[in-house]
């Protein structure tokens, strides 16, 4: 169940960083070149009508826009974060709405897609969120997302995650990010079992690695956008930044990576499932 204390942070969050999620992974780039967005756009390149759940700044939407003749629709948490979509050029005849995914604004059958960028995995009350995915999308219309899998091979993600472990682990209470999400969206066995009542065939569940290699400073602006280091106080986030720097630095060295790049990589999940 979604609880007060789940939505207010994620409001929070991203009144202060509306566009963090963009941030941190418009740049990070598979094997093949493509961005987690541009998998997401490949996976519904035949749909007409989409709705993007979780829109964020509208990255995602601006992309899907690029194919003329398109009904775009987002729908976001963050009133700062529909603020900025809605500034896009791109979208001028997009619906963008503040909403909730418990409870879309939109009619029966209105879509035939839905994508989810980085979003699906952090929604509560996930059995009502695919309800009414299934209720606005047309018969053999398609369900694609994109959800986090954690580090992959890449050095400067896990010198980071240990950092910030540590630095979570010292902190008060307070100063902790509250569960985001139902753990069963995680999986293809959890996504299999939520999905499959709604309506929806087994889902595809492709493993990708995703590059962040980049200048510490570089890398450091993506992998800090993550929830956890918002609650932190100043302090210990300038002292685990300047650790972070140091560290990925000498990594640098140590690994003799051309022009002081660090090597950071994670993975991805993109999944589709269909209507049935």
């Amino acid at each position: 169940m979604t609880t007060p204390a789940q939505e207010s942070f994620l409001r929070a969050f991203h009144a202060e960083l509306p566009a963090v999620t963009a941030d941190a992974f418009g740049g990070a780039r598979a094997a093949d070149g493509r961005s987690s967005y541009e998998m997401l756009c490949d996976r519904v390149a035949e749909s007409g009508r989409v709705l993007d759940l979780g829109c964020g700044d509208g990255l995602l939407l601006e992309l899907l826009a690029r194919t003329e003749g398109r009904r775009l629709a987002g729908v976001d948490l963050s009133p700062e974060a529909v603020a900025l979509a809605r500034r896009r050029p791109g979208l001028g005849g997009a619906t963008v709405l503040e909403g909730r995914a418990q409870d879309l604004p939109f009619a029966d059958d209105s879509f035939d897609a839905c994508v989810s960028h980085m979003a699906l995995m952090l929604m509560g009350d996930v059995e009502q969120v695919i309800a009414e995915i299934a209720r606005v999308l047309a018969p053999g219309a398609t369900l694609a997302c994109v959800i986090g899998g954690g580090a992959v091979g890449g050095e400067a993600y896990e010198l980071f995650l240990g950092l910030l472990r540590a630095a979570i682990r010292d902190a008060p209470a307070a100063q902790r990010v509250p569960a985001l999400g139902d753990r069963r969206t995680r999986s293809r066995e959890g996504l299999d079992g939520l999905l499959g009542p709604a309506g929806f065939t087994p889902v595809d569940w492709e493993t990708v690695a995703m590059d962040l290699s980049g200048p510490p400073e570089q890398v450091w602006a993506a992998l800090s956008g993550i929830y956890d280091v918002g609650p932190l106080d100043p302090r210990t986030v300038t002292s685990l930044r300047e650790t972070f720097l140091a560290r990925a630095k000498a990594l640098a060295l140590a690994l003799e990576m051309p022009d002081g790049l660090v090597p950071c990589g994670m993975k991805v999940h993109v999944v589709t499932a269909r209507l049935r």
